[in-house]
């Protein structure tokens, strides 16, 4: 069960910044496993675990992160990475352009939400077409966003503004991807085991939104589906 990080986590963290090489690493890889890996993987674990638990099955998983950065795109830079995060997703092989769930931990902060990492043009495409067919529902589905302050709207937009069919679904209208984010320093919350609780009813909160994203792959292609609004 997840207790909460500890200085010694924010500490290893900026140990590695200031040294990334493999001999401090391997100098230091038992505070690691301790102080940071252990303590990631059983938050992700136990933040999976409930919000699969209850409701219906999604096909979700848990993925955590590995410290080592691909060997391809090292050459001569820093070989570690100094900060971790989980995921929980549907299996893709392209996870970049699916939505998934995650927290992540870095020296100076830690965030979480949901979103895409690199959203394919597509979807996005495919994310106005529905706008345009069905705002209404849309427009339900974001409403909650206004009455918390969580969560924030994030991601690349177009230069050239896109006309969306109301002012309520603009931002989402122009994106050319996103996510729902919360982001945070370090410190309180961090240290505890409150910090599962707060992911989890998160997680929840954001799950009508998975929903609704990772059924978007299954919509016609606006280019091929005549009469299809993407504007």
């Amino acid at each position: 069960m997840f207790s909460g990080f500890s200085q010694a986590t924010i500490d290893f963290m900026w140990g590695l910044r200031l040294n990334n090489e493999k001999a401090w690493f391997e100098a230091h890889k038992e505070e690691f496993l301790r102080d940071f890996h252990a303590p990631m993987k059983a938050l992700g674990r136990e933040v999976f675990e409930r919000i699969t638990d209850d409701g219906p099955d999604r096909g979700l998983i848990h993925k955590l992160s590995r410290v080592y950065r691909d060997a391809r795109r090292v050459r001569g830079g820093e070989p570690y990475r100094c900060n971790l995060w989980f995921s929980i997703e549907c299996p893709s092989e392209e996870w970049t352009s699916t939505p998934v769930f995650w927290f992540e931990l870095a020296p100076e902060n830690w965030s979480y939400g949901l979103g895409y990492y690199q959203a394919r043009p597509v979807t996005m495409a495919k994310l106005r077409a529905r706008i345009a067919r069905r705002p209404k529902p849309f427009e339900a589905l974001i409403a909650p966003l206004e009455r918390q302050d969580e969560f924030l709207l994030d991601g690349p937009e177009y230069a050239r503004k896109k006309e969306a069919p109301s002012l309520k679904t603009a931002a989402w209208y122009n994106k050319k991807s996103f996510s729902l984010i919360h982001s945070q320093p370090n410190g309180g919350e961090l240290f505890s085991r409150e910090l599962a609780d707060r992911l989890t009813g998160g997680f929840q909160f954001l799950m009508p939104f998975y929903d609704y994203f990772i059924t978007l792959d299954s919509d016609p292609d606006p280019e091929e589906a005549p009469g299809a609004a993407v504007s």
